[in-house]
């Protein structure tokens, strides 16, 4: 001992350092060693929403421009495909790693993702409704059940919360409403009304509760961490997917109906000019969720042009279908370059 507290404790420190070091090589090491299986997130379902809302939207794309190729058609084969691998390795993690879907299931970040799987059921009804109604139906029961099922998990689980904390608030918190309001899509195709008023209720409610407390977070706390910046592009999804729900429930374009789509159409417009900043970022697997909310924005954006006549509209229509086009792309390409480079698949930073 020196009789200097300060430099005593500066010591210490310093002599902990390589212990510290030493531990974190070898909790890396360890990691490196551990089945990616393991770590395979629960968000790669985002992908099967980004591409399902591709296909949605060149549905919509190839009956305003009279496009005879089926195009729609080949993408809903392939996304299904998608769904079904992410599925089975999914379901591989859980029967091996229970304690791992356990944690993501708790985590109060990664928990807002598991609805991805109910709302890929959802969607999956709408991309293979033209060529398989029957099974589209039994898709759309097993993803109405399951999304009711994880919504009033992750609702009563903010309610009894013990561990949420600002920081871990973010957009991705609207992924259960929106699956929600997609139950409609669905639902009134098959004949359940009543039904599909209930869940377009239950997800506009929650969507307005959580705009405010996202903004909330947004204006008067620190920023997004760089990793959760894509989903900002959720914004957007809500009134889209509310839009084109409420169309189908009310046969009619009304004043609450415009009022989703336009407050759409700004949110859309607002990260547009944010796209440099966007740009900058390092590639995450939560880029795909720019895919998704941009897919709903075309998608309503053709529905709205067809109810108005709108000539703008149906330009915009267009140009929003190209980049979004491009935008999948690019996705599929990063993706499989993220997971061949093993930065997919790792460990969660908490």
């Amino acid at each position: 001992m020196s009789g200097n507290p300060a430099a005593d404790a500066a010591g210490k420190d310093a002599a902990q350092e390589p212990a510290k070091a030493n531990a974190n090589t070898k909790a890396a090491a360890q990691a490196e060693n551990e089945p990616r299986l393991k770590y395979f997130p629960v968000s790669f379902f985002a992908m099967v929403m980004g591409l399902s809302g591709l296909t949605l939207a060149w549905h919509k794309g190839e009956k305003a421009l009279g496009i005879g190729l089926p195009i729609a058609h080949a993408l809903g084969l392939f996304t299904f495909a998608l769904f079904v691998v992410l599925l089975a390795i999914y379901a591989t993690k859980a029967i091996r790693y229970p304690q791992a879907v356990v944690g993501e299931l708790n985590h109060p970040v990664m928990m807002a993702f598991f609805p991805t799987i109910s709302i890929s059921f959802l969607l999956m009804t709408m991309c293979l409704k033209p060529l398989w109604p029957g099974f589209a139906f039994i898709l759309w029961v097993i993803g109405t059940v399951l999304h009711l099922i994880l919504s009033l998990h992750v609702v009563r689980s903010w309610i009894h919360h013990t561990k949420f904390q600002v920081g871990h608030l973010n957009p991705a918190w609207f992924i259960p409403a929106v699956g929600n309001v997609l139950v409609p899509l669905g639902g009134v195709a098959f004949g359940y009304i009543e039904l599909s008023w209930f869940f377009f209720a239950v997800g506009i409610s929650f969507w307005v509760i959580l705009l405010v407390i996202v903004f909330n977070r947004m204006l008067f706390h620190e920023p997004l961490p760089d990793r959760l910046l894509p989903t900002l592009f959720i914004l957007i999804a809500p009134p889209a997917v509310g839009f084109l729900s409420y169309f189908g429930l009310v046969k009619e374009l009304d004043s609450f109906g415009r009022v989703l789509y336009y407050l759409a159409l700004f949110f859309t417009l607002l990260l547009v000019i944010e796209a440099p900043r966007f740009a900058r970022l390092p590639f995450f697997l939560s880029w795909w969720a720019y895919s998704f909310p941009s897919a709903a924005i075309t998608a309503a954006t053709f529905v709205m042009a067809s109810l108005t006549g709108s000539a703008f509209l149906s330009r915009l229509a267009v140009v929003l279908l190209v980049l979004l086009t491009l935008l999948l792309l690019l996705l599929l390409i990063k993706t499989v370059q993220a997971v061949m480079a093993r930065k997919i698949c790792v460990p969660m930073k908490h």
